[in-house]
């Protein structure tokens, strides 16, 4: 019998994990109506966006495919509280996010190290909380494994990979010829931070030494503030779990050799620069990968593949890393730029062989090839987003996840619409009440009103899917019939495209010059709701102010309603007119 206590927590969903990925599943259940519980090693939420490992988040590339959802959320949030990108509150935005949502329930400092089955099905972990010095066991009906090292594989016996397929295997020009165990490698990276004056540099006797730039590849012989340091990377070649420890250390040793060599040796631009902050934990690319009942490849995304239960997309480049990494002789990474955005199937989120495990991060059912493309971090919580929206959704059927696929997958895809996430081909379902009402305008500036009510709420390709209003002017829906109307639903425009120190989460290093983070421009600030009742008589159903959010939902009671009205009145830039996406109900 252990001498520690034993807390037992039983909910619908337990995620394992608490990077993005993690904390998206979590939040997006919670919300879709399931009780969860987040289940964390670390005391910050965030994983490798942490700032215990200070990445920044990437994402799709290409026009208009910055990703939506609660992801945006939480980059708008860090606008408005963390204009200066501090790492500590950018951690507070994420804690913030997980530690007020009703029903998720959040276990930080805590491992998980075994789990109870019941054939295949998962029973409950069980984690050592090192803060409480307690045992903390979760019974659910559903697992989400989060943890991006696959924690839940060993423990449940679920099916996975480690290491790059052969080439042949599925025809992957990307993939080495001999299929081996290797992995991209992790990184412990470093910030630096512009000073008024020059400033000194002491390596400690036990940091590695670069004389004369021998041992760096040419893109490391120059320092660069814009950059930041990901090519810091080692253990590709080794076990990318066991082997993290005296990785770490090897790690260390290389970024203090490099910053010796930077400030002492290469004397090119960094005279007034000194180290703000060195990683002590390795942020990882690759490590175990499931395999559930489909596996992405890189033939689909290159491609294009059209999925019919698609649940999410990426974007971002093929970006296969050297297991050697800074070892190595050969370029650091191979990068291939795509035709993007590239759908990612619901197939790829749950187990081939326990019924009831899902996942989503840099761990879901793809090859190494394609893993190279979806492990960023932006589509990790799109997939994360998918994932617990997927477990609210099995919970309230009492199905498994993959008869979520089968018999609800059109539910699953309409609730992320709903909840502002983009799916490439995939049409929002609007209300028949909606679609019969008379739409107008107060002003005759207004502009493609019907794009407020067809389903797609963004650009795509040449479709600008938005109506353009005058501030302070109406627009208008009038029923067929007074109706009991639950909510009004908004996208308003939140720039899709915004770059630089408007878009990122956080600095590579700090220079005496940088631009804070602000709201975006096109985003509407203080809006109006109001509605008619079937007494021809309108009363404000809402009046905010300060808004920060992409996706509005209004609720609007049980009177039933004969007209809804939207009255933009302020945007946080300085246009006269407000772009929307949607405004329906």
């Amino acid at each position: 019998m252990s001498p520690f206590k034993t807390e037992t927590h039983e909910v619908d969903l337990c995620v394992v994990g608490g990077g993005l990925a993690g904390m998206l599943a979590a939040i997006a259940a919670a919300r879709r109506g399931a009780s969860v519980a987040l289940m964390h090693d670390r005391p910050v939420l965030g994983g490798n966006a942490s700032s215990e490992v200070r990445m920044w988040i990437c994402g799709s590339e290409g026009r208009n495919l910055h990703e939506t959802g609660i992801i945006e959320e939480l980059l708008l949030d860090n606008a408005a509280f963390n204009p200066d990108r501090n790492y500590s509150l950018w951690d507070s935005v994420l804690y913030g996010a997980v530690a007020t949502q009703p029903g998720v329930e959040l276990l930080l400092n805590c491992s998980c190290n075994s789990a109870e089955m019941d054939g295949s099905r998962i029973v409950s972990v069980t984690g050592w909380q090192t803060t409480t010095q307690r045992w903390q066991k979760v019974k659910a009906k559903y697992f989400a494994d989060c943890s991006g090292d696959s924690v839940l594989a060993p423990l449940t016996g679920a099916e996975f990979r480690v290491g790059r397929e052969a080439r042949a295997e599925f025809g992957e020009p990307l993939a080495p010829e001999t299929g081996d165990s290797r992995t991209m490698g992790m990184s412990c990276l470093i910030q630096a931070r512009e000073t008024a004056s020059p400033k000194q540099f002491t390596p400690p006797p036990w940091a590695n030494r670069y004389p004369g730039g021998r041992g760096l590849k040419p893109n490391m012989l120059d320092f660069n503030p814009n950059g930041n340091y990901w090519w810091l990377e080692l253990g590709g070649c080794g076990d990318s779990i066991a082997d993290t420890e005296k990785v770490r250390d090897e790690l260390l040793r290389t970024a203090l050799g490099l910053w010796d060599y930077y400030k002492n040796d290469a004397r090119r631009g960094a005279e007034n620069w000194e180290l703000e902050w060195l990683g002590f934990l390795p942020g990882k690319r690759e490590s175990r990968r499931y395999v559930g009942d489909f596996m992405l490849r890189q033939d689909d995304i290159v491609s294009q593949r059209d999925f019919p239960d698609a649940v999410a997309y990426g974007g971002w480049p093929l970006d296969d890393h050297d297991p050697n990494g800074f070892a190595g002789t050969t370029p650091s990474n191979v990068s291939i730029r795509l035709n993007t955005p590239y759908q990612i199937p619901y197939r790829c989120l749950y187990s081939k062989n326990v019924e009831n495990l899902l996942f989503a991060g840099r761990n879901i059912s793809v090859s190494h090839v394609a893993l190279s493309s979806t492990r960023v971090m932006c589509t990790c919580g799109m997939l994360g987003q998918a994932a617990g929206t997927a477990a609210a959704i099995a919970s309230a059927h009492n199905c498994s996840p993959r008869e979520v696929g089968s018999l609800h997958i059109g539910e699953l895809r309409q609730a992320l619409l709903d909840d502002d996430c983009f799916i490439p081909g995939a049409v929002r379902v609007i209300s028949a009440d909606a679609r019969a009402a008379t739409l107008s305008a107060a002003s005759s500036e207004a502009t493609d009103l019907e794009m407020l009510r067809n389903g797609v709420d963004r650009p795509v390709g040449d479709a600008e899917n938005a109506a353009t209003v005058p501030l302070g002017s109406s627009i208008e829906y009038a029923l067929v019939t007074p109706a009991k109307v639950s909510r009004a639903r908004i996208v308003f425009d939140s720039d899709l495209n915004r770059v630089g120190s408007h878009k990122c989460n956080a600095f590579s290093n700090y220079a005496l010059e940088r631009g804070r983070l602000e709201m975006p421009a096109t985003l509407a600030r203080d809006f109006r709701i109001e509605v008619r009742g079937a007494d021809g008589e309108w009363r404000i159903a809402a009046d905010v102010r300060d808004n920060r959010r992409r996706l509005v939902k209004v609720p609007l009671g049980d009177a039933p309603v004969s007209g809804i009205r939207l009255i933009p009145q302020r945007l946080w830039g300085e246009d006269s007119m407000c772009r929307i996406f949607s405004f329906d109900f």
